[in-house]
């Protein structure tokens, strides 16, 4: 797969309104897919994705070595990385969501009225979803998956340093679709020659019914700030651990510890570490050092952390943005209270999470910590779709309306009412 050929803009924002309105007219072709054929094409596309994977790896070779020219940072490059091992666990994702409870077509309440009425509410697709993703190839195939096993089309705009990789998996993904004699429409990927297209996607009104955005806080905040299409916000994730005195000090550090370097790029790392002004001062500098010792720069009030003892620590520059790489912000506070105010200062509303024993502790901290997820004595790395087991997640929603937290099957429908009489009327 090489790049594509450079598209004027008119030529862009043309082809996105065209994509989009064949998105549309193919909506009751995948509306209409039963289970067991939703089922079947997934796990084609699994077995498809992964025999072609030298194409896959060859494709996203390109990308990377186009970041690297760019100076892409180390945790993009991450985040753009395919491998054959990830190749297999994505293609693992389809095969999940396949053997998942298909939502479409659920009953969620109903009744028969004093009339002789019968009323019912029942999941339905959405439509066309639109997703505007930066990087992590993955998110193409997982909305695939997810859109499909939920009745929608899906519409993607990938980032520019991930064309080739997008590409060639949605090649592979309408190839699949064409052998079942479903339209290739159903999943497409958009243009990305300029930040515009996304613009043009996000204010199709009438052929788009619903965007969500991933990826940092700049694209979040343009989707939903300039979109007039309907949007589901998936919030960054300033992820906070508090360690109470309380606390068995072994096990919390291991997990924030995991938080931080299991994975330092994706959404659920843990980005600060609050530690008790209760517990020991050597406590408290173990703790700095077990960063250190794992080759994480430590960032904070630096008079406060030398008070401790620790050498080699850097003034923090902010306290609300994601550090995304291996840095981490450590702050002592005043307890539970302590920890709670600086969350609600800082938080982006996605993971946080608390080492405790006492059990009022922790009962304070989940009830009184605003957050799509909160980790009781568990890393911050647990807030995933797939760890819930919901298959590929579309994103992590920090949101109060419709959805909250990991989103798959359940939140990519909407409902609708279904009444049937027997030629009632209203008096």
């Amino acid at each position: 797969m090489t790049d594509q050929p450079t598209l004027t803009r008119d030529q862009e924002r043309a082809e996105v309104l065209d994509k989009a309105a064949k998105a549309k007219e193919v909506t009751p072709a995948v509306a209409r897919l039963t289970t067991p054929q939703k089922n079947e094409i997934l796990l084609a596309a699994a077995d498809n994705l992964v025999a072609q994977t030298d194409k896959i790896l060859a494709a996203n070779e390109a990308d990377l070595n186009a970041g690297r020219e760019r100076g892409m940072s180390e945790s993009l490059l991450d985040r753009l990385a395919l491998s054959a091992e990830r190749i297999e666990g994505i293609a693992g994702g389809l095969r999940q969501v396949a053997g998942l409870f298909d939502p479409v077509g659920e009953v969620l309440q109903g009744r028969r009225m004093d009339n002789g009425i019968e009323m019912k509410q029942v999941r339905v697709p959405l439509g066309v979803m639109g997703m505007v993703y930066e990087a992590r190839p993955n998110v193409t195939v997982d909305a695939f998956g997810l859109a499909l096993k939920s009745g929608n089309v899906a519409l993607l705009r990938g980032s520019k340093s991930a064309r080739n990789s997008n590409a060639q998996l949605v090649e592979i993904l309408q190839e699949t679709l064409a052998k079942f004699d479903v339209p290739r429409e159903a999943v497409q990927l958009l243009p990305c020659e300029s930040h515009d297209s996304v613009q043009d996607l996000i204010t199709a009104r009438g052929l788009v019914d619903l965007v969500i955005p991933r990826g940092g806080a700049g694209l979040i905040n343009a989707v939903v700030t300039g979109a007039t299409v309907p949007t589901i916000e998936t919030g960054t994730g300033n992820c906070h651990f508090y360690i109470d005195t309380s606390a068995d000090i072994d096990k919390a550090i291991a997990m924030a510890l995991n938080g931080k370097t299991r994975r330092c790029s994706v959404c659920n790392a843990t980005e600060t570490v609050l530690l008790d002004a209760a517990l020991d001062d050597e406590i408290k500098l173990r703790v700095i050092k077990e960063f250190q010792d794992a080759g994480v720069t430590v960032h904070g009030h630096v008079e406060q952390l030398q008070a401790l003892g620790a050498q080699d620590v850097h003034e923090a520059e902010q306290w609300n943005e994601e550090h995304l790489s291996f840095d981490i912000r450590i702050a002592v506070v005043d307890g539970v209270d302590g920890a709670i105010a600086h969350i609600a200062k800082y938080t982006t509303g996605h993971t946080e999470g608390i080492a405790a024993q006492d059990a009022d502790v922790l009962l304070r901290f989940a009830n009184e910590v605003d957050a799509a997820a909160v980790m009781l004595n568990a890393s911050t790395a647990f807030t995933d779709g797939e760890v819930y087991g919901m298959g590929a997640e579309i994103g992590i929603s920090t949101q109060k309306l419709h959805a909250r937290g990991p989103m798959a099957l359940p939140e990519l429908t909407s409902t609708k009412w279904v009444l049937q009489g027997t030629g009632q009327t209203r008096p």
